[in-house]
């Protein structure tokens, strides 16, 4: 779910056990290979589930 974007893309993601994950991305047309590894490690979330949901902004 989308909570707002400026600079950064601020989303919260639902889990399957009903919690929410917040995440902070970056709004660039292209994010460092480094930075998106980070992402998805913290967040939790494969690379597919990310690019799906970044190229639907």
């Amino acid at each position: 779910m989308l909570v707002r974007e400026k600079n950064h893309i601020a989303m919260i993601r639902e889990n399957e056990d009903g919690t929410r994950t917040p995440l902070t991305l970056p709004n660039h047309r292209k994010i460092k290979g480094a930075t998106l590894r980070t992402i998805l490690r913290q967040s939790g979330i494969t690379r597919d589930e990310f690019l799906n949901v970044y190229d639907k902004r």
